[in-house]
């Protein structure tokens, strides 16, 4: 059984990560002979505007969507484990709908809502008095508005995870609490939290390398505008080898923010082992 799952790992990630290493030392636009370069690649990243600004615009999208997510999923789970019966299977199925339809027809959908004349909000905003919104035309605004898509499409899944590790807390840590006087708040601090802190790690691990990866509803909903505002890493490196054809520099690109994001989730163990050792 370990072997065919090697040879899985091997096949469908390492032998991709290599290869785009490998390209990246290469200047190729994908058709003609391909020219080693070096670290050019490389260097000439660090140094450009562009795929900095994405950088940053990528970690305000992280920044935006990870505690969202987070906050909004546990929050869910605790209201449905606090409905009796077979309404909490209902709730359940009908939170967890968001992320069974496809990204692109969520985020097609979000394009109407958001419609600068005849969308959903702004004539909810104009029939009660209020300016209309400029959601995705707006630089100040089009990241946030793209992010409350991505939090919409997965809180219902994070939300069945919460759910399923706050069943799991043993019953008689909350009775012996109410035995004390506990508020629904402090039994919520101090049993359920520390009790399903893997779920929460994992859940946060999940979630990060999951807002690195934001793809599709860039893509959808703003192309990267207005200007630059919404142009995540990702979509920079689509660009650069399916708009401009680098696939060198582009592999580059690949190779720097996979190791961001690495450096970015051993970050998140080491300072969750530190909270559990303390």
């Amino acid at each position: 059984m370990i072997l065919p799952d090697f040879i899985g790992l091997l096949i469908f990630l390492f032998v991709p990560i290599l290869y785009a290493l490998y390209i990246s030392f290469f200047n190729w636009d994908g058709l003609s002979e391909m020219h080693f370069s070096g670290i050019k690649n490389y260097i000439a990243l660090i140094k450009d505007d562009g795929f900095l600004n994405s950088l940053g615009v990528t970690l305000h999208y992280v920044i935006i969507y990870v505690p969202a997510v987070f906050i909004v999923s546990l929050l869910l789970a605790l209201l449905v484990q606090a409905i009796d019966g077979k309404a909490q299977n209902i709730f359940r199925s009908l939170y967890f709908v968001p992320y069974s339809i496809s990204t692109v027809v969520a985020a097609t959908i979000w394009l109407f809502l958001y419609d600068n004349r005849k969308g959903f909000f702004n004539t909810v905003l104009t029939a009660v008095g209020l300016p209309r919104g400029t959601f995705l035309s707006s630089g100040a605004q089009a990241l946030e508005s793209v992010a409350v898509v991505g939090i919409w499409l997965v809180c219902g899944y994070n939300m069945v995870i919460f759910l399923a590790a706050i069943k799991d807390v043993p019953r008689s840590y909350y009775e012996a609490a109410e035995i004390d006087g506990a508020s629904s708040l402090r039994k919520f601090w101090n049993i359920t939290l520390p009790s399903i802190r893997d779920t929460n790690i994992f859940v946060l691990v999940v979630t990060t390398v999951n807002s690195f990866q934001v793809f599709d509803q860039i893509k959808i909903m703003t192309a990267g505008g207005p200007g630059r505002a919404t142009e995540v890493t990702v979509y920079y490196i689509f660009n650069q080898a399916f708009g401009v054809y680098r696939f060198g520099y582009a592999s580059a690109a690949s190779i720097l923010l996979a190791l961001i994001m690495f450096a970015l989730t051993m970050i998140q163990f080491k300072i969750t082992g530190m909270m559990k050792e303390g």
